[in-house]
C-alpha cells in the first residue's frame, strides 16, 4: 500500500514523537503500544512525512528527521535511528502561534527566524506540492487566529486534518460546515493522550457515576516542562484549554457540578520534568447515607509519545474517510480521540464506534 502522506504544523515535541514512533514502528513488526494496530490496512508505519511548517529558526529550512531532534524540543528520544525524509521545515505564519514571552527565554523558548513568512497562497502551494493527504495541526495553545488560518489553507489545499489543538474547528458548526462543504474530513478538537490526565478524570468520574457516589468537587492539577507548559504561563491563552479538558470531564459526571466545584487545566511551568507531565486528581464524594469518601491519584507520564498513539489513529482514521469520500466532523473518531469532539460519548460507547467506522462491514449493518 502507499505510504499516508503527512503534513505537520509545528514541528515540536509532539510530532518529534510521532515521527520517531513511524521509524520504530517501520523497524519493529509489532503492535505493542497500539490503540489499533491496522486502520484501514494501514499500519504505523505506513507513514510519509512530506511537509513540516514552523517558525522557529533552528528548525526552518531543515529536514523533518532533523528538525524533530532540535530545541527547544526536550521529548523523551527512544527512536535514534530515524531516517532523512527528504522533506524539509518551511517558514510559516507566526500570528498568535508565539506567546511573547516564549521569545525572551533563550534556548528553552522560540528564535523567531527571519525567513520572510508565508502567506495563504505560500502554504496551499506547499500543500499541495507536497503531496499531502492529511494535515496535523500541533499550534501551541492559544493560537486561535492561526490555526484559522491554516484551516483556511487546509480547506483550500483539499486536505484532511486532524486538530490536535484546543482551537475549535470540528467542533464549531461553522467551520464543520466549511469542510462538509468541500468534502474532506476532520478529527478533532484537542487530542486526548493514550492513558493521560483528561482520560483517566473521565473514566474515574464514569466509575463514581456508576457506583452511585455523587461527586461534589473535583481537581486536576499538572505540572511539566515542556515549550507547551511554558507557553499556557500567558494565562491568557489557556481559555479553550481549559474548556476543552472542563467539558470532557463534565460530560461523565451523572451531575454537572457548578464552576466553583471542579478545576481542570494546566497548573505551572517545572522546567527540570522537560516532557514529563505530573497529574495530580481529586475527587470528593458522597456514598450510602451521604458518608463522605475522596480518592487522590498521581499520574507521570511523558507528554508528547502519550498523545501518539491516538494521534496515529486519528490520522488513519482520516485517510480512510478520504478513501470513502465523506467529508465533515468524523462523529466516532473526534469522540475517542479528542476532548472537545462535536458530541461527547463515553469512552466505552466511543471506542465502538471507532471499531464499527474502520471496520469493513460496519457493525450497525450486522
Amino acid at each position: 500500500m502507499k505510504p499516508i502522506k503527512v503534513a505537520m504544523i509545528g514541528v515540536g515535541n509532539c510530532a518529534s514523537s510521532l515521527v520517531q514512533g513511524v521509524a520504530y514502528y517501520r523497524q519493529n513488526n509489532s503492535s505493542q503500544g497500539l490503540i489499533h494496530d491496522k486502520i484501514g490496512g494501514y499500519g504505523a508505519g505506513d507513514v510519509e512525512f512530506v511537509l513540516g511548517i514552523d517558525v522557529d529558526a533552528r528548525k526552518v529550512g531543515k529536514d523533518i528527521a532533523e528538525a524533530i531532534f532540535a530545541q527547544p524540543n526536550n521529548t523523551k528520544v527512544f527512536q535514534q535511528d530515524v531516517p532523512l525524509t527528504g522533506n524539509k521545515v518551511i517558514m510559516g505564519k507566526v500570528s498568535d502561534g508565539v506567546a511573547a514571552h516564549m521569545t525572551t527565554v533563550g534556548d528553552k523558548g522560540f528564535i523567531v527566524a527571519n525567513d520572510t513568512e508565508s502567506d495563504a497562497a505560500d502554504i496551499i502551494k506547499a500543500i499541495r506540492d507536497s503531496g499531502a493527504e492529511v494535515l496535523i495541526n500541533f499550534l501551541p495553545v492559544g493560537s486561535q487566529e492561526a490555526t484559522e488560518f491554516y484551516m483556511e489553507c487546509a480547506l483550500e489545499a483539499g486536505v484532511a486534518v486532524v486538530n490536535c489543538m484546543p482551537v475549535f474547528i470540528a467542533s464549531r458548526p461553522e467551520w464543520e460546515a466549511k469542510f462538509r462543504a468541500k468534502n474532506l474530513p476532520i478529527i478533532g478538537d484537542d487530542i486526548k493522550a493514550q492513558v493521560g490526565a483528561t482520560i483517566v478524570h473521565r473514566v474515574l468520574s464514569s466509575l463514581f457515576a456508576a457506583r452511585g457516589v455523587t461527586v461534589e468537587r473535583t481537581y486536576q492539577l499538572n505540572t511539566g516542562g515542556n515549550t507547551d507548559f511554558m507557553n499556557m504561563l500567558d494565562r491568557q491563552r489557556l481559555g479553550s484549554k481549559k474548556e476543552s479538558k472542563t467539558e470532557a470531564v463534565q460530560a461523565m459526571l451523572a451531575q454537572r457540578l457548578a464552576d466553583e466545584n471542579i478545576h481542570v487545566g494546566p497548573s505551572d511551568y517545572v522546567p527540570w520534568q522537560k516532557d514529563n507531565k505530573l497529574c495530580f486528581l481529586r475527587l470528593e464524594g458522597l456514598q450510602w447515607g451521604n458518608v463522605p469518601m475522596d480518592l487522590e491519584l498521581r499520574l507521570s507520564v511523558e507528554d508528547s509519545p502519550n498523545s501518539a498513539a491516538c494521534v496515529m489513529d486519528a490520522l488513519r482514521c482520516a485517510k480512510v474517510a478520504l478513501e470513502r469520500g465523506e467529508g465533515g466532523a468524523l462523529i466516532g473518531p473526534s469522540a475517542y480521540f479528542c476532548k472537545h469532539p462535536p458530541q461527547q460519548f463515553n469512552d466505552n460507547l466511543a471506542a465502538q464506534m471507532v471499531d464499527e467506522y474502520i471496520s469493513e462491514t460496519p457493525l450497525a449493518a450486522e
